[in-house]
């Protein structure tokens, strides 16, 4: 039988999957053999003939684990599904079947095992199976994480501790995410004192990083569903700063930063041109990651064939520039197996600011 945790959240967005991927490469210095699972799947994707939820293929991806990604995700929630499971076409034994199926299999080839809840403990409980009724299920002591604060994450928590406490599934540990390096301890020993009478051990994660925060070209082809065009080793790079490319072409150059995504009108010739010209020379490289270029008038053909020449990555998109805009500022990226810079942190960091052996003490 497999050492396991479960690892849940105060809700999207706090760095989960991040916990996952960094106790993942942390267990493997110190155990032979380290599984995944990801009961329930909300966020769901094809990937060889299967259909997965995406945080199952990362690390089967990552990890070289896909002999076992048919176990790693045995509830993907399809479109419909929740739908269906109203409906009564769906039975919660039955999915709950499904579940230590997979788990038991995985539980007996393991000597540790990484359990992945989807988002906050109530996350599942339109089905029957809240992330807090899985770790009940599984018998796998729980660790929560949470964004950096005070008053807000004991808030959060404490509302989560509710239906863990409920279900009696046994929460061990608090992990605390994106802390502020200069206020980290700071933080951290004021939440020590918001659960007063509970054996709830604090820990810090990662401090906030712009590089796991922003996106990268690839995943903004993916959020728009369309092909990046030009040079396909720049499709990973991270970008720092979103720019609307409104103002003229010397402006736009002018307030150029690092890493730079610009969104402009496909009717902007000069711009494109500029742009285009600039990705030639190694210091401008370094400040434009690529294009996203939109509307519905086609670009010239001499713009066209100066884009395309330039190896200058970009996206074409058929819908107006301030929609294109808003959706790419609105957006929260998630990790993905493509995204190397980002795991190669994840990796690097997770020794220094990730106390595994506290974590594993606790198991």
């Amino acid at each position: 039988m497999a050492k396991r945790v479960f690892i849940g959240a105060t809700g999207q967005n706090c760095g989960k999957t991040t916990m996952s991927v960094s106790l993942m490469h942390l267990a493997r210095q110190k155990y032979d053999r380290v599984g995944f699972i990801k009961p329930i799947g909300p966020k769901i994707e094809g990937y060889n003939g299967l259909t997965v939820d995406m945080d199952a293929i990362l690390m089967a991806r990552t990890f070289g684990l896909e002999e076992d990604l048919p176990l790693m995700n045995p509830v993907s929630l399809h479109k419909n599904f929740t739908r269906d499971f109203l409906s009564g076409k769906l039975d919660c034994n039955v999915l709950k079947t499904k579940i230590l199926e997979a788990f038991e299999i995985l539980d007996k080839k393991y000597d540790f095992l990484i359990i992945e809840g989807a988002g906050h403990g109530g996350v599942g409980s339109v089905i029957g199976l809240s992330n807090a009724c899985v770790a009940h299920t599984l018998n796998a002591p729980v660790i929560i994480v949470t964004d950096s604060g005070i008053g807000s994450s004991i808030d959060a928590v404490h509302l989560n501790l509710a239906l863990y406490e409920k279900e009696d599934a046994d929460v061990r540990m608090l992990l605390v995410n994106k802390l502020r390096a200069d206020k980290r301890e700071s933080i951290l020993s004021f939440l020590g004192k918001g659960f007063p009478g509970r054996p709830l051990k604090i820990s810090g994660g990662f401090n906030y990083s712009p590089i796991l925060a922003n996106p990268t070209l690839s995943h903004i082809g993916k959020l728009l569903n369309l092909p990046v065009h030009g040079d396909p080793d720049g499709q990973s790079r991270i970008i720092h700063h979103i720019h609307l490319g409104a103002a003229s072409a010397q402006r736009v150059v002018d307030a150029l930063q690092e890493s730079t995504l610009i969104v402009i009108t496909s009717s902007r010739d000069e711009l494109i041109v500029t742009l285009s010209s600039l990705y030639h020379i190694p210091a401008f490289r370094e400040k434009i990651v690529g294009l996203v270029i939109a509307g519905h008038i086609p670009a010239s053909e001499i713009s066209q064939q100066i884009l395309d020449d330039s190896n200058i990555p970009y996206i074409r998109v058929h819908d107006s520039t301030a929609n294109v805009f808003t959706t790419l500022m609105e957006d929260v990226a998630k990790i993905t197996a493509e995204d190397q810079e980002k795991l190669n942190w994840i990796r690097a960091n997770a020794e220094n600011e990730i106390d595994f052996e506290a974590i594993d003490a606790l198991l």
